[in-house]
């Protein structure tokens, strides 16, 4: 398909901001086969006054706005966006409020998804570029992306949710999986969830949205020498090991979406033998991030009992 229909799903919280210049950019996709679907989870500012501008102006474009969850979680009022019944099937791409997407974003993802075989599910991630609250690029080392896979994606997210794209196939092991109300994170576990599934992994080397960094992000960038600090102080405070088994329940109770490996995997995280240590059932299981040093960082966490 060279022109498929493409559902924005947005999730929002206060954006006013800069949600526009988001909109905007939206607007200025060379793929022009797209509708909005917008939830929004109790804003207090001017951001359904917005949305509802933008509908009136657009009315092509079909924008339906949601009530969010009413959890105060991102993760989880993206999750219930992709799991609301009424949500169109075929490709569907995930949008942060705060951000700008460089015009051939829509069209590089249609460009990849098409080259997966019919029925095989998939997901499509693109680099970005990191800027600052005001689109300026912040200079960044950006190591080269590894090979994605499960058993990558039970430790690390490559996956980063504001340039995520999801094929139909993908969606709908998605769907019927459900909204797990423990994760941390649901760019995540939709790279875990479709990894796991025996899905296509895509991560486009080109940088196809600008990635604004205004100190109010969810999560944020988690590159340079802050990102380093911050991602201690996870491990120091055991969020990291919150997050993986949170994360390692969401996909045992996801099983039977899972290949059968994968199944095994998980359910051997989740009941270690009692007397191997986990840095060596990490090395048995195969399990790494995306660089050697990533991979011996985590294992050195396993054996001080951080993960």
């Amino acid at each position: 398909m060279t022109d498929p229909h493409i559902t924005i799903v947005m999730a929002t919280h206060n954006g006013e901001a800069y949600l526009q210049a988001q909109l905007d950019s939206l607007l200025a996709q060379t793929h022009a086969n797209w509708s909005l679907v917008v939830s929004d989870d109790g804003s207090s500012d001017g951001t359904r006054a917005i949305l509802r501008a933008f509908a009136l102006a657009h009315p092509a474009r079909n924008l339906r706005l949601v009530d969010g969850p009413g959890l105060g979680s991102a993760a989880q009022n993206f999750m219930a966006l992709l799991t609301w019944p009424n949500l169109p099937g075929g490709l569907v791409a995930l949008c942060d409020q705060d951000d700008v997407w460089l015009p051939a974003k829509l069209a590089r993802a249609v460009g990849h998804l098409d080259r997966c075989p019919p029925g095989l599910p998939a997901i499509y991630a693109s680099e970005s570029t990191l800027t600052d609250a005001n689109l300026r690029p912040v200079r960044q080392k950006v190591d080269p992306r590894p090979a994605p896979g499960f058993r990558n994606a039970l430790v690390q997210n490559l996956f980063a949710g504001h340039s995520t794209v999801l094929n139909a196939a993908a969606l709908a092991v998605v769907r019927a999986a459900g909204a797990p109300q423990g994760i941390a994170f649901h760019d995540w576990w939709l790279y875990q969830l479709i990894a796991g599934a025996g899905g296509a992994c895509l991560l486009d080397p080109a940088e196809a949205v600008l990635y604004r960094q205004h100190g109010h992000n969810v999560f944020g960038a988690s590159h340079g020498l802050f990102g380093a600090l911050r991602r201690l102080g996870h491990l120091a405070r055991s969020d990291y090991l919150g997050w993986l088994s949170s994360h390692w329940r969401a996909l045992h109770a996801a099983s039977r979406h899972l290949t059968p490996e994968a199944r095994e995997i998980v359910a051997d995280l989740l009941s270690p033998p009692v007397d191997e240590p986990r840095a060596r059932q990490f090395r048995r299981l195969g399990l790494h991030r995306g660089s050697a040093r990533g991979t011996v960082a985590l294992l050195l966490a396993a054996r001080l009992g951080r993960v």
